[in-house]
């Protein structure tokens, strides 16, 4: 990882290409991540009985709201297909050129935190309270709404390209983990009030957002931000490694043999004063051995 120390800016193209290296990864990790349908049926199942079982379900009568007020549903569907694509690279970029001291840090909680959200859909394959039998009462505003924006009816997909995406990505939920990124980083390094504000009100819409719309469920929110707090607790050690990883492969090329070392250039040849082309020199042994015998 590119090293940023205090009030040092890192370069902006390595960046570039980490962070989309990283998101390429994730992207096809989550689509290879497709597990059973039933299985996810099942785990999503499970989870709503848990929530019921809690009195947690906020998401069935949010769910209802939204798709009975277009007014609330059509805007909620809007924030939901885009935002965490503007907000969570406009901080990214926020920091990187007034924050460079605390860019590093920022970007490896996020990169490790998304990471382990991939091995949560791996491990279970979640099917979202919208791809529920209509007998549990969700409806998908996405799809409802469809009309109104570009995504279709499979998630916030553009339409036509709904086979890009996991439908069963859902445990945990990262438009929550990355709206507690942002909302944290706004009130750890907004100076102003409204920043602030922002940051805390940005998390909390989002949960709103992804349970009205029946793409999440309130326990899927919560494992979303229990990835964000596993990734903030391995950013700093993750750096430590990649640090002591750069420092060796350093020390490796330093090492190296840099190859056989050129020939001096000119050797036995010598200037005397007011000579422009240096002159072969002998010692005087190969003075004597070049003399003619007749001359000894």
């Amino acid at each position: 990882m590119p090293h940023s120390g205090p009030g040092r800016r890192p370069r902006w193209w390595t960046e570039l290409i980490l962070i989309a290296v990283v998101y390429v990864a994730y992207s096809a990790g989550r689509l290879l991540a497709r597990g059973d349908v039933n299985t996810a049926v099942d785990h999503g199942l499970a989870i709503l009985r848990a929530e019921k079982a809690l009195f947690l379900n906020a998401e069935t009568p949010l769910n209802k709201l939204f798709t009975e007020h277009p007014a609330i549903g059509v805007p909620a569907d809007f924030l939901y297909a885009s935002l965490h694509y503007l907000v969570t690279p406009a901080i990214l970029i926020w920091l990187f050129h007034r924050r460079p001291a605390r860019y590093r840090a920022a970007r490896t909680w996020l990169m490790l935190s998304t990471l382990l959200g991939l091995v949560g859909f791996t491990l279970m394959p979640t099917c979202p309270p919208r791809l529920l039998d209509a007998s549990h009462g969700f409806v998908d505003t996405m799809a409802q709404y469809s009309s109104y924006g570009w995504w279709g009816t499979e998630a916030s997909a553009p339409r036509g390209l709904g086979g890009l995406t996991n439908q069963y990505a859902a445990m945990p939920s990262l438009h929550v983990g990355w709206a507690l990124w942002c909302g944290v980083l706004l009130w750890r390094h907004g100076r102003t009030p409204l920043l602030r504000a922002l940051g805390v009100a940005y998390p909390l819409i989002t949960v709103i957002v992804v349970m009205g719309t029946a793409n999440h469920y309130f326990l899927d929110a919560v494992a979303g931000a229990a990835v964000m707090g596993l990734g903030a607790l391995l950013a700093r050690p993750g750096m430590r490694l990649a640090d002591r990883v750069r420092t060796r492969l350093t020390a490796s090329r330093a090492k190296a043999p840099s190859g056989i070392a050129a020939p001096t250039v000119g050797a036995g040849c010598q200037t005397s004063p007011g000579e422009r082309i240096p002159g072969q020199r002998t010692t005087p042994e190969d003075a004597d051995e070049s003399t003619p015998a007749a001359a000894r």
